[in-house]
């Protein structure tokens, strides 16, 4: 399947504007702040997804792995980031 670069980062900029509201409400919602900040990360964790998916694709075809046992870590923010938005 193609991938568009376009329309890839066209759904990134979505999920991490959706992740952005997310925490924008956690500030104006305390009582439901892990909630809200859970689903920021969520759509944070689709938006790296996404991209990662593109770029595996675009190198599959001209340049196989070097290590076929390695597996890239998963996106995991970091408390200070949340607290930078």
């Amino acid at each position: 399947m193609t991938m568009n670069g376009e329309a890839v980062l066209e759904n990134v900029r979505r999920y991490r504007t959706v992740a952005s509201l997310y925490r924008q409400t956690a500030t104006f919602r305390p009582h439901q702040r892990d909630s809200l900040l859970a689903q920021a990360a969520e759509w944070e964790s689709r938006a790296v997804a996404e991209l990662e998916a593109y770029f595996v694709a675009r190198q599959a075809p001209s340049q196989p792995p070097a290590n076929r046992n390695y597996h890239a870590p998963s996106y995991t923010p970091s408390p200070w980031q949340f607290a930078a938005a």
